[in-house]
């Protein structure tokens, strides 16, 4: 067996003993699901993860509050990410079957910026508000979803958009802030 094989190999057993290890600190963590070091979580117990659920290499799940009842981040089966951040306050939920391409940031919350004397990270939080991604929706490479947004069934948002108002199901949108490029059968 070539050598690239077997570290492949060694790598996938790796992220599967993670994974088994990993799942009993979450609010619950679905059959056949992986993650894929590297890997950060944040209070994992607030975050709930469904069956078949696969999350990529260099992603973040962060809830950096407890001030919610569990779980706040939902990902529901069969989920699909890679080097995403989801981070929530409040409550993000992911719904079944959709697909989060690389470099994606989905957050329920934002911190304000009105004290020029306090560094941002150092303001309170501004904007809470629940962010949904609904069944079988698609966000291409780079997307940033803002807090409040709601994305529709089999919505299609294209790479390096900007999400800061709802999309209706089926519609494919795209740009920053993204717009509604058309409208799928």
């Amino acid at each position: 067996m070539p050598v690239l094989d077997l570290l492949l190999l060694a790598q996938r057993a790796r992220d599967a003993a993670f994974s088994r290890l990993a799942a009993r600190g979450f609010h619950a963590f679905g059959r056949g699901s992986r993650i894929l070091l590297p890997f950060r979580v944040g209070n994992p117990d607030l975050i709930s993860i469904g069956d078949r659920v696969l999350i990529g290499p260099g992603s973040w799940l962060m809830t950096p509050s407890r001030e919610n009842p569990a779980p706040v981040i939902v990902l529901h089966d069969r989920v699909r990410m890679n080097q995403t951040s989801v981070t929530a306050v409040l409550s993000v939920v992911i719904e079944e079957g959709v697909d989060i391409a690389r470099g994606c940031y989905i957050s329920d919350h934002s911190h304000s910026f009105d004290d020029p004397e306090l560094p941002i990270r150092d303001q309170p939080l501004d904007r809470i508000a629940p962010v949904r991604i609904c069944r079988g929706a698609w966000l291409g490479q780079n997307v940033v979803v803002l807090p409040g947004v709601t994305i529709g069934e089999g919505a299609v948002v294209g790479a390096n958009s900007v999400v800061r108002d709802d999309v209706p199901p089926r519609a494919v949108v795209a740009g920053a802030p993204a717009r509604v490029i058309r409208q799928l059968a």
